[in-house]
């Protein structure tokens, strides 16, 4: 591992160790405007399910890189759109992480042994499908050896960090959602939209010290 690398993963562990950025980050990619009616889809429902995703980093051509997923087309609320590794928890799992880890596994083939955990973000609740996420941050030393499953998973994407870090692939356009018409923010990467939840938790990572550093703001 390289210094700069070994550095920004000592320092993003502390980041994540510490108080996080939280909401206000997350609502930086949240449509816009928001009004007093928002309130009740934050707030999770009492029958809310528990759910992890997996933020992994990885090595690659002297980059840092985060795989992403886009759904397949399908009957559910999160058809054709891009997201993390993850999903509902099961009562076999330890706990929230174990669920984003075997998650990963079971869609793209990470192999759990090789992962480093780093840190948590800010849970984020999503209405739409009433699932309350944690997000778990790793660190993997080698590009992961992906195998996909078909059901789950139609396209990886691999992220070079710098990407999400750079504003040109920062867009807002104005789409109709629960009925009325909002500004979307969503990061516009390898010709896809990363938007909604993903990009709300992306957007907290990205908010934290460790990688202003790497952006150089």
């Amino acid at each position: 591992m390289n210094e700069s690398i070994e550095s920004l993963l000592s320092q993003l562990q502390f980041d994540l160790s510490n108080p996080l950025p939280g909401r206000a980050a997350q609502y930086r990619m949240a449509p816009s405007p928001r009004t007093t009616d928002d309130l009740y889809y934050d707030t999770p429902r009492p029958d809310a399910r528990q759910g992890g995703v997996l933020i992994l980093l990885y090595p690659h051509q002297d980059r840092l890189y985060i795989p992403l997923i886009l759904r397949p087309t399908y009957e559910g609320v999160h058809s054709g759109q891009i997201g993390l590794p993850g999903g509902g928890y099961e009562i076999s799992d330890s706990d929230l992480t174990a669920t984003a880890l075997r998650e990963a596994h079971e869609e793209i083939g990470i192999q759990v042994e090789s992962v480093t955990l780093l840190g948590q973000l800010s849970p984020l609740y999503v209405f739409a499908s009433n699932y309350l996420v944690q997000p778990i941050v790793a660190w993997t030393s080698q590009r992961p050896e992906f195998r996909l499953d078909p059901h789950e998973v139609e396209l990886l994407l691999e992220v070079p960090l710098l990407d999400l870090l750079d504003t040109n692939n920062y867009q807002r356009e104005t789409w109709e959602l629960r009925g009325r018409m909002v500004q979307v923010p969503f990061f516009c990467i390898q010709t896809q939209k990363i938007w909604g939840a993903t990009a709300m938790i992306l957007s907290e990572l990205l908010a934290l010290p460790a990688l202003h550093h790497v952006s150089g703001r």
